[in-house]
């Protein structure tokens, strides 16, 4: 995306009056390699920018300097906070592209002017689910034929290793997988994003289900609270995921987020908690054989509250996102990056005080 600067002629007239010539070309030549790099950069379109993670995505594509072009639908209506944000992306830089899932043409059209497509369309039944629909965006990237790399709306954990999950929760990982298998046969080059447990979700409520705020009273424990688990802040992720799209390194590849001090058991995260507020918690604790029971009794109730249980489950108790070492195939985000300050758990949880 082009820049100028305001008054160019103005401030480039100041500025030969005020400094010799060989300035003026050295700076010259530092704006010629402004714009070099910026040319290199590739081109972004954020598929589901206005959601929770997607508005962050389209921030971190700005800020890293990438032209950056939202895909928004023309019937969006009179949605006033999803137009206030698009135009604020709009006041940011970003360029706005009219596409639809319902509407192929819209979508090949859109990828056209892109390099590179970062889909953040919700997966999370307890606000929306709507993973298959990148099907149609990966037919319209297979059909426009000039997409450098795609990063599917994954970003939790890494469903390829979730054949065992429990019904009906495995139904996030197995759609997943139904996505990865249609880029893979398109050949669409991908990079695959596990960035673990939000901490919006995850460490705001201590790890409980159907909590978002931290109590200063009491907290329950899956098990004894010992097993790992690992928490990313939203911001981060978004970071991480933009600095992939032009590393050679995640390249067909999944790419998992680990910060390495994020890396913690459930107490762990509380005892950050009760560090910051000064007192002790009062702890129950739930067995793994009754939160299994409670996930068997809500059938009855919502479908999203089943999936979610059945989420916790593998995180909480089996230790599904640290029960393993990341092999050939794959990388870790931090390692990659160590120039990004990850947010630290103890830090994040400041902002509920």
């Amino acid at each position: 995306m082009a820049f100028t600067y305001p008054n160019h002629h103005l401030l480039l007239a100041l500025y030969k009056s005020h400094h010799s010539a060989q300035p003026l070309q050295h700076w010259g030549e530092r704006e010629r390699d402004r714009q070099r790099i910026e040319m290199e950069k590739s081109r972004v379109l954020v598929v589901g920018g206005t959601g929770y993670l997607g508005r962050r995505i389209v921030g971190a594509s700005i800020a890293e300097g990438h032209p950056t072009f939202v895909l928004h639908r023309p019937e969006i209506g009179i949605d006033i906070e999803k137009v206030q944000m698009l135009l604020s992306f709009r006041e940011q830089g970003a360029l706005l592209l009219p596409g639809s899932f319902g509407d192929h043409r819209s979508l090949v059209d859109a990828v056209r002017k892109v390099d590179v497509v970062v889909c953040a369309i919700s997966g999370v039944h307890i606000r929306s689910h709507h993973i298959l629909l990148q099907l149609k965006l990966v037919d319209a990237m297979k059909e426009a034929g000039n997409i450098k790399r795609f990063i599917p709306s994954e970003f939790g954990t890494d469903p390829s290793r979730m054949g065992h999950a429990l019904f009906p929760g495995r139904v996030t990982f197995d759609e997943k997988m139904v996505v990865r298998k249609a880029i893979e046969e398109a050949n669409i080059p991908f990079t695959y994003v596990s960035a673990n447990c939000f901490m919006g979700y995850f460490v705001g409520g201590l790890c409980q289900p159907g909590h978002i705020v931290p109590s200063t009273r009491s907290v329950r424990l899956h098990g004894q609270g010992n097993v790992k688990a690992v928490y990313v802040d939203e911001d981060d992720i978004a970071l991480y995921t933009i600095k992939m799209i032009d590393d050679r390194r995640t390249l067909n590849k999944t790419v998992y987020i680990r910060p390495p001090e994020n890396i913690l058991s459930q107490r762990e995260v509380v005892m950050a908690w009760e560090e910051l507020i000064g007192r002790e918690l009062e702890k129950t604790c739930i067995s793994q054989e009754d939160f299994l029971s409670n996930i068997q009794e809500s059938s009855g109730q919502e479908y999203a509250q089943q999936v979610g249980l059945g989420h916790y489950y593998h995180v909480c108790y089996e230790g599904c996102l640290t029960n393993f070492e990341i092999g050939e195939g794959g990388e870790e985000a931090s390692s990659l990056y160590p120039e990004v300050s990850y947010t630290r758990v103890h830090h994040y949880l400041k902002r509920y005080l």
